[in-house]
């Protein structure tokens, strides 16, 4: 266990694996945007762990299984001394009351930390994620209340399952299907496009929809380094 003396970030990635390097790059880049840290001293000490789960984008879900695997982790990054805990996996926060329960640490919430970055201005959103992010209404809830219109077309999901499972198994970016996907969200008149998957954020850096984008991931980030500085 790292001594009482150490603040140290947890990160529980992995989900899936290759976005865990993006996303410790994303947090090292915000922090050093926010802090102007130089020398490798300036940045702050992290946890991470890269924990494969019994997750799959064409089959149903064992959730107490998936669950309890999240929370083995949570639970080994706290045993390592971590001082609190984020999550960059939306499709976890199904369980996020439970996990964070399961630990005496704070664990960060990328659903609330994403909803606070929506604009006041946003009049119609829809969101990019898995089918289990959409269905348990993550995000629905709170862009109704802060009166914003959510719309999502079902065949949107398959093509995003398509998109998703090719970046999980192969190191080409379905590009064509991306577009397509946007450019017909925006067709029907989305202005705010919440990326709800962190798998996406490799899309993201060569084709950035033209409409408004609220990334979980960069939200996330965002809050690491908050969290941090307050800490």
């Amino acid at each position: 266990m790292a001594p009482d003396s150490i603040r140290m970030i947890g990160i529980l990635a992995g989900m899936g694996p290759k976005s865990t390097g993006p996303f410790i790059e994303e947090v090292v880049s915000t922090f050093q945007k926010t802090t102007g840290a130089i020398d490798d001293i300036d940045f702050p000490p992290m946890m991470i762990y890269s924990l494969p789960t019994p997750f799959y984008i064409d089959r149903p879900l064992d959730h107490a299984l998936l669950e309890k695997t999240i929370s083995n982790g949570l639970q080994k990054l706290e045993s390592c001394g971590a001082s609190f805990i984020a999550m960059p996996c939306n499709t976890a926060h199904v369980y996020f009351e439970k996990l964070q329960k399961s630990i005496r640490i704070p664990l960060l919430n990328m659903i609330e930390e994403t909803l606070k970055q929506v604009p006041q201005t946003a009049k119609k959103a829809s969101l990019f994620g898995t089918r289990t992010t959409l269905e348990a209404g993550l995000y629905q809830t709170g862009l109704r209340q802060a009166g914003i219109e959510f719309l999502f077309e079902p065949v949107w999901q398959g093509v995003i399952d398509r998109i998703l499972r090719q970046i999980k198994s192969s190191s080409e970016l379905p590009l064509d299907l991306w577009q397509e996907l946007h450019q017909n969200a925006m067709a029907a008149g989305i202005d705010t496009l919440l990326i709800a998957c962190t798998d996406l954020n490799p899309l993201l850096a060569v084709d950035r929809p033209a409409c408004r984008i609220v990334d979980a991931s960069e939200c996330l980030a965002q809050a690491i380094v908050e969290k941090w500085l307050i800490t």
